[in-house]
């Protein structure tokens, strides 16, 4: 960990020594105008996590008075009753039930910090998973030709100078949420930073080398247009970062890719760098065959999202006025359970958002009882909330950001009250 003093005299400085020639251009300008703790200091973030596969929203979150899912769900249904034993649903308003595998998640929700929004999903009824990751990550659910994601564009809107760090996803890939014009970089790791950027399929070929040879070989274009600021911003963060990061508060991230990648997160929060928008990924979530229910497949994956989210909010607790965290996954399951002991693709599930400045405690949205006439198709739990909605309400409330016809086009919709 660093902190933003240090980090700016052991990175800014020791670049201030090679000469105007090669300091990054923000840093240049933030001397010049005195503004450097003004581009450094502290900003609202938000982290976005993908659970890429489309989560079960209705065994994440399960609507336990619903005859109709108990029927349809033979092996898959758990009950909140006392008398089940340990596998037990937690009861978290009489209605909605959280998987017990999620047990983490129990005290924020309680405190007010964790909402649930269910019946979300995308108005455009694809089950394909490439489609549906593509339409919400533009924010445009009917319109494959858009150019840029929806996070790039909330960065274009923030209205302020900003970092080479501001939009950062610690991933392998750019992912398509990041597309676009403003300046943005994916880390997969801190310690190696292996970059990978889109609009170059030389990277790949090119990440073995330094970062010397990268930059030379490649120009702005592999850098996602930061250019030099980029390729020197990288530097300046690979002197900072540290192998022996320690946790605070005892937080234990599981060793998991999640749990790796928002510990990352956390730490370029700490490190004061200009972050703003984190983006990190969580996969796994198609279960077609053997689900399971308080045990398998999904109760693993649940656990793994639950202790990874719990840690990271206990590592930054220092920040935490500052921070909101929100998941998303692409579609959910279908309401029966297949021969396999799984469930297909669907169309709403449900997603979790982290926050000081969260309306927690409640279930948002609307979910009407799970007989065959109130269902999306005959089969699936139909879309009563444009994810839109969510997604607009909290870039609005956490970062101050209210033009949504930039943000999302052609969208009309109207806000939830997720957000205080």
């Amino acid at each position: 960990m660093s902190s933003r003093r240090r980090f700016v005299k052991t990175g800014g400085l020791a670049l201030l020594g090679i000469g105007v020639g090669g300091i990054p251009t923000f840093l240049v300008r933030a001397a010049e105008t005195e503004k450097l703790s003004a581009l450094y200091k502290k900003k609202k973030i938000l982290v976005c996590i993908f659970q890429r596969g489309a989560m079960d929203g209705l065994m994440a979150v399960t609507p336990f008075n619903d005859a109709y899912l108990q029927a349809a769900r033979p092996t898959l249904f758990m009950t909140a009753a006392k008398a089940a034993g340990d596998a037990q649903l937690i009861d978290l308003d009489g209605h909605f039930g959280l998987h017990p595998s999620m047990k983490a998640f129990e005290q924020l929700f309680r405190e007010k910090r964790l909402a649930v929004v269910h019946g979300i999903g995308s108005p455009n009824n694809t089950r394909s998973h490439f489609d549906a990751q593509d339409y919400m990550e533009s924010g445009t659910p009917f319109n494959k030709g858009t150019s840029s994601g929806w996070l790039n564009r909330a960065t274009g809107l923030l209205g302020h100078d900003a970092t080479p760090f501001r939009a950062v996803s610690l991933t392998s890939s750019m992912p398509r949420s990041f597309y676009g014009t403003n300046p943005s970089v994916a880390i997969s790791n801190l310690q190696d930073f292996a970059i990978q950027l889109k609009g170059n399929p030389a990277a790949a070929e090119m990440a073995a080398k330094n970062f010397e040879d990268l930059y030379g070989h490649t120009s702005s274009s592999l850098l996602n247009k930061t250019g030099k600021e980029s390729f020197e911003a990288v530097k300046m963060l690979q002197s900072a970062a540290q192998s022996n990061y320690t946790p605070a508060n005892n937080a234990v991230y599981p060793n998991n890719p999640l749990g790796n990648a928002l510990k990352q997160i956390a730490q370029l929060i700490k490190m004061d760098v200009g972050l703003e928008v984190a983006f990190a990924e969580s996969g796994g979530w198609d279960t077609h065959f053997n689900q399971g229910a308080a045990t398998g497949i999904f109760a693993r994956n649940v656990t793994d999202l639950s202790d990874s989210i719990v840690a990271f909010w206990k590592d930054i607790e220092a920040y935490q006025d500052d921070v909101t965290v929100m998941t998303m996954t692409e579609f959910g399951r279908t309401v029966k359970q297949n021969g396999t002991g799984g469930t297909d693709h669907g169309r709403a599930s449900c997603n979790f958002i982290l926050g000081n400045d969260v309306n927690g405690g409640i279930v948002h949205g609307n979910v009407q009882p799970l007989a065959i006439d109130n269902l999306e198709d005959g089969r699936d739990l139909a879309v009563t909330t444009d994810f839109r909605s969510v997604f607009s309400e909290v870039a609005d409330k956490h970062l101050k950001i209210s033009n949504d016809g930039v943000l999302f086009p052609d969208w009309k919709g109207s806000k939830i009250g997720v957000m205080k």
